[in-house]
């Protein structure tokens, strides 16, 4: 019998993202605070970074890294992506990354598409988009 977790298959298909973060093992609880993540895998390098991380938030996958400048890998700050949650109900989401230590970008509200939407900064930089699909009759 192994201790290896079974991981639905599901969380490798479609687009997964992959951030490379400074302090990856710190970001990755960062995100079980703010976003309930699960984490499902996790791989230390020898010298206290993290080679590998492997979160479940809100059914998808998101996979991060601490940056290996000397493998090809250096850090670049988020600046032209943003990771986005959607859900019929988007406050306790909204609330619990606030609360965690997001930045709010744009609060939370009803936009000219009529979708409730808004947008925070984790404190690594990553740009999260809040989105509650409007209501329709």
């Amino acid at each position: 019998m192994t201790d290896t977790p079974v991981i639905d298959p599901a969380l490798y298909n479609g687009v997964i993202a992959y951030l490379n973060v400074v302090g990856a093992a710190d970001a990755a609880e960062f995100y079980k605070k703010a976003f309930e993540a699960e984490e499902l895998n996790r791989m230390p390098a020898d010298d206290g970074r993290l080679m590998h991380c492997h979160l479940k938030i809100h059914g998808g996958s998101l996979m991060l890294s601490d940056a290996f400048p000397e493998f090809g890998y250096p850090h670049q700050p988020s600046h032209s992506f943003t990771m986005m949650i959607v859900d019929d109900v988007i406050d306790p989401w909204w609330t619990r990354a606030v609360e965690a230590g997001c930045e709010v970008v744009s609060e939370l509200k009803v936009e000219f598409w009529g979708d409730r939407f808004g947008t925070l900064k984790d404190p690594y930089g990553v740009h999260w988009a809040f989105n509650e699909p409007q209501k329709t009759t």
